[in-house]
């Protein structure tokens, strides 16, 4: 299993990890020394575990607003593409629609073509 050495609050830790996931290590350690040192000039007044805590906090903090942004998100784009779906169905059932002839006209067209050929031929007779 891999180690990796981070620093978080000018602390350095030795982590294991599984093979491969050193990247995801070393960036959630970056992230988490990024949220340490907002702490500022607390840090040297902190335990390990209370600074390691605080960060902590303050990363869960930042997780759960952006599950909530996401949240949010989904929601607008499952409206959005119910929306689209709802347009759609209306545009198709418009399309079916455009250009058909309702059958009584049609029928009454057919008859006025009949008198219309019958007519052409007792002229041209």
């Amino acid at each position: 299993m891999p180690e990796v050495d981070i620093d978080i609050g000018g602390k350095s830790f030795t982590v294991s990890c599984q093979a491969g996931e050193e990247q995801y290590l070393v960036s959630a350690a970056a992230a988490l020394n990024l949220e340490a040192g907002k702490l500022g000039d607390q840090i040297a007044k902190l335990s390990e575990a209370r600074m390691l805590l605080m960060a902590g906090l303050m990363l869960a903090d930042k997780t759960a607003g952006a599950q909530d942004r996401l949240s949010q998100a989904e929601a607008g784009l499952s409206k959005a593409t119910a929306e689209i779906a709802r347009l759609k169905s209306l545009s198709q059932g418009a399309s079916e629609h455009i250009g058909a002839v309702p059958e009584e006209l049609a029928k009454n067209l057919a008859e006025i073509a009949i008198k219309a050929e019958s007519l052409a031929d007792q002229i041209n007779s």
